[in-house]
């Protein structure tokens, strides 16, 4: 079986690492990377696919940046002539970036099977992007590898045939624990990170790049205020994206000394710091679902999440970008007020495993997983 994993930015190469690595123990299966360069990044190095135990991409297409509908389309031409030329037997996208969408579209129109990894994850904020993305990958799959329960919810009241629908865990966790295994046998972090680490004490450990956030002037400043308060009196570590830093620049916005900004980290940098926060600021939609994973204080600057079962099951708080509302959800988490969570169910390491044993059944109900997914339909009243 010849497979495209599909990858268009740099989180998601954490999530086909294990899907690809999982491929390497399956017998008939060559699984064959295709990066669409959707995003230039910074820390797409060797050692960054080093540290993934990855290969270099197979299919470099080079779509670079622009509007969503131009770098859509440049994806989709790319993508097109690719699959005509090697006629995989299925794609596997993930996640809900732009990339996701045009080789979905490209792949089904081709006649290729397509499959979801991440499926089912809803915000119901439409003025999302990646909403757009989820909702029209997932009208057009074949296969929904899911997550969380509530995805299985979403999935079944969009009319997804339940057979369709696997209940896997979640392949950012399965990088999670193995960037864990690294970081804790090979400690290789620079020696100035460890030094403001251990200076540093207890902290808070902050990402913010989200455009609603930094690009709007009033919303950045509120956010800023608040993060120069909570500085005053814990100190933040802060890996500024270049977005975001650009935003700085053209706002004027000055952070309190208490806040120690670095260039952005690469994935095992950051997890040697957020994993022994106080608490985690951010707005990304990944760290809600590690901080998890960890059982870390996490507070999300945003008013929605397309992850609710971090915010009803795990240790995430929704804060939105009021200010007050910062300043109580943090320093509630930070002094041991903020709540406890729990670890969502097949969270546990092996997502990669169940999607190749399902791919494995050549698109056949796996048991155990489709009766999983029948008990969830009756729990969630669908």
């Amino acid at each position: 079986m010849n497979v495209f994993l599909v990858a268009g930015a740099r989180p998601n190469f954490m999530k086909i690492a294990p899907l690809y690595r999982e491929s390497l123990t399956r017998e008939g299966v060559t699984c064959r990377i295709v990066h669409t360069g959707q995003h230039y990044d910074y820390e797409m190095s060797q050692t960054f696919f080093d540290d993934l135990q990855l290969p270099q991409p197979d299919y470099f297409l080079n779509a670079g940046s622009g509007s969503h509908a131009e770098q859509t389309a440049r994806v989709m031409v790319t993508f097109e002539e690719l699959c005509a030329k090697e006629l995989p037997d299925l794609v596997i996208v993930v996640g809900d970036v732009n990339s996701t969408l045009a080789c979905s579209i490209v792949a089904k129109k081709a006649g290729i099977r397509v499959a979801h990894v991440e499926a089912g994850l809803r915000s119901f904020d439409l003025s999302m992007p990646e909403e757009i993305n989820r909702m029209v990958t997932d009208s057009i799959a074949d296969l929904y590898f899911v997550t969380e329960t509530s995805a299985v919810r979403n999935l079944f009241n969009e009319g997804k045939p339940p057979e369709q629908i696997f209940l896997v865990g979640h392949v950012m966790v399965d990088n999670l624990l193995h960037q864990m295994v690294q970081v804790h046998l090979n400690g290789a972090v620079a020696p100035e990170l460890r030094e403001l680490k251990q200076k540093a004490g207890e902290y808070v450990f902050m990402t913010l790049h989200r455009p609603s956030n930094v690009d709007d002037e009033e919303t950045f400043r509120g956010i800023a205020f608040a993060v120069n308060e909570i500085a005053a009196r814990i100190p933040i570590i802060f890996p500024v994206h270049p977005r975001t830093r650009k935003m700085m620049e053209s706002f004027g916005i000055q952070l309190h000394k208490g806040v120690t900004c670095l260039p952005p980290l690469s994935f095992s940098e950051s997890l040697y710091f957020w994993k022994d926060a106080r608490v985690v600021m951010t707005d990304s939609g990944g760290l809600q679902e590690e901080t998890t994973a960890l059982g870390v204080p996490c507070v999300t600057i945003r008013e929605n999440t397309e992850r609710p079962i971090t915010v009803e099951m795990g240790t995430n708080v929704l804060a939105g970008t009021d200010p007050d509302r910062i300043l109580t959800r943090v320093f509630d988490a930070a002094e041991g007020r903020g709540k406890r969570g729990k670890v969502p169910p097949f969270w546990d390491g092996k997502a990669a495993e169940r999607i190749w044993d399902v791919i494995g059944r050549k698109y056949g109900k796996v048991p155990d997983l489709s009766e999983a997914c029948h008990e969830l339909m009756e729990c969630v009243g669908s």
